[in-house]
């Protein structure tokens, strides 16, 4: 571990900044990966027509309106999925998508209605994604409003920063933070060293002269911060730095300079925190806790989501580790159970279904409760079918409810757990519950 200090030039690296912003903007890379998604199942849907016509009726050409056809239809659907996520990109792309249009009309390639019913396929298949991926707005949830006093600390004096060495990007974080809060004592943990001793180093350190903790890293490092931050009694400034940051965007804090405006005006609040306790010792979860095929799921979906999206990815993920898992036994709540996975969430998430995203808030006391069952004839098959088509909510073999304690036996012999991205081995008897309000945060202004 190293202190970082300001080193030359790092002034003028912040002139990237601006495209590390647009990368970093959640919504905008939504609308990206969902027109990415539309134009692809637009494609396949032209093809699959073409394919049809010429079955019906051979030709030696293919039809001449298939590639205007394409461009039409992908036009309107990659408009309209822009435009349902973040509707200020839509703006643009809107007339860009007319222009084709009209182009097909002027060009003479297309009649009137045939232009019509291109823009009406587009339009009807990045709407369909909206069954399989509900939209998600940026809003911090209900529980980031302030509510507790915290430091403020302007320049970031007072405030002690360990940087995950992972935390990168088009500009480094701790360039970024040097700039962002000056008077921060930036900790850089190098690989090979043990994060947990660098985090207590700088806890110790904030004990004995005030202020606050902060982290920079994704939500395995914030956990093992906030574990600290809550046995110390510390207010912890959470700083985005990994991969899908899910605990900072569910606070309201998407990017660095929203957690460093957090931090000198000294906004705050508290927030709950799952507990796992087995074999006598206790662990805590931000976000999710599983069982079961849920952990391999997770592996599989992050995998491919940055080249497919999150649900392509979740249903291809879905696919695999179904096709070669199997169930475990175990009691809940003094019930034997067969099931395929079990998973509990730190407060309730949005959306119902398969692939929860995000929370409206943090400190309802709940956990979130989604498991698939596989006591059932065909189960697995039956699951797929469900999530493909929309209608999970109505299979017999998955349920979602909430609770405020979780008792499982046999949880041992299914093998991992896997808690905030991070997998453990599971102790025979787990026991899940909340810590109400157990951790002070750092919060974006209200909206």
């Amino acid at each position: 571990m190293r202190t970082l200090e300001p080193r030359p030039g790092e002034h003028t690296n912040l002139a990237s900044s601006a495209t590390k912003g647009l990368a970093g903007n959640r919504s905008a890379r939504r609308a990206a990966l969902r027109g990415t998604g539309s134009l692809a199942l637009v494609s396949a849907a032209v093809q699959a027509t073409a394919k049809a016509v010429d079955q019906l009726r051979p030709l030696r050409h293919p039809p001449s309106g298939v590639a205007t056809s394409h461009r039409t239809a992908g036009a309107a659907a990659l408009a309209t999925a822009v435009t349902l996520e973040t509707p200020r990109l839509g703006a643009a792309l809107i007339p860009i998508a007319a222009g084709i249009a009209v182009s097909r009309l002027r060009s003479g390639a297309h009649t009137p209605g045939r232009v019509l019913a291109d823009a009406a396929l587009g339009v009807g298949i990045a709407v369909a994604t909206c069954r399989w991926w509900p939209l998600h707005r940026d809003e911090p949830a209900d529980s980031a409003r302030p509510k507790l006093p915290v430091p403020a600390l302007p320049s970031g004096e007072g405030l002690v920063v360990v940087v995950n060495s992972d935390a990168g990007g088009e500009v480094p974080a701790d360039v970024e933070l040097r700039t962002l809060l000056p008077k921060a004592d930036l900790r850089l943990c190098e690989a090979g060293e043990d994060l947990h001793t660098v985090l207590r180093q700088a806890a110790t350190q904030v004990q004995a002269r005030g202020g606050a903790l902060g982290v920079v890293g994704g939500d395995g490092t914030v956990n093992a911060a906030a574990v600290l931050a809550v046995d110390n009694r510390l207010p912890l400034a959470v700083f985005p730095g990994g991969t899908l940051n899910h605990f900072a965007a569910d606070l309201g804090l998407p990017t660095l300079k929203e957690a460093a405006d957090a931090v000198e005006a000294g906004r705050g609040g508290a927030v709950d925190l799952g507990r796992i306790t087995g074999n006598g010792t206790c662990t805590y979860f931000l976000n999710t806790f599983s069982i079961g095929v849920y952990p391999e799921l997770v592996r599989a979906r992050e995998a491919r989501e940055r080249a497919l999206g999150k649900w392509p990815a979740l249903a291809i993920g879905l696919l695999r580790v179904l096709a070669d898992g199997a169930p475990i036994d175990v009691t809940v709540d003094g019930q034997p159970r067969r099931l395929w996975l079990l998973f509990a969430g730190n407060s309730r998430y949005d959306p119902p279904g398969f692939a929860p995203s995000y929370r409206r808030t943090l400190d309802d006391g709940l956990l979130d409760l989604r498991i698939v069952d596989g006591k059932h004839p065909f189960a697995r098959t039956r699951l797929v079918a469900a999530f493909l088509t929309g209608t999970l909510a109505r299979s017999r073999v998955y349920q979602e409810t909430t609770a405020t304690r979780l008792h499982i036996e046999g949880a041992g012999t299914g093998g991992d757990y896997s808690r905030d991205g991070e997998v453990s081995p599971a102790a025979d008897i787990l026991v899940l519950d909340k810590r109400g309000h157990a951790l002070t945060v750092y919060l974006p202004a209200p909206q």
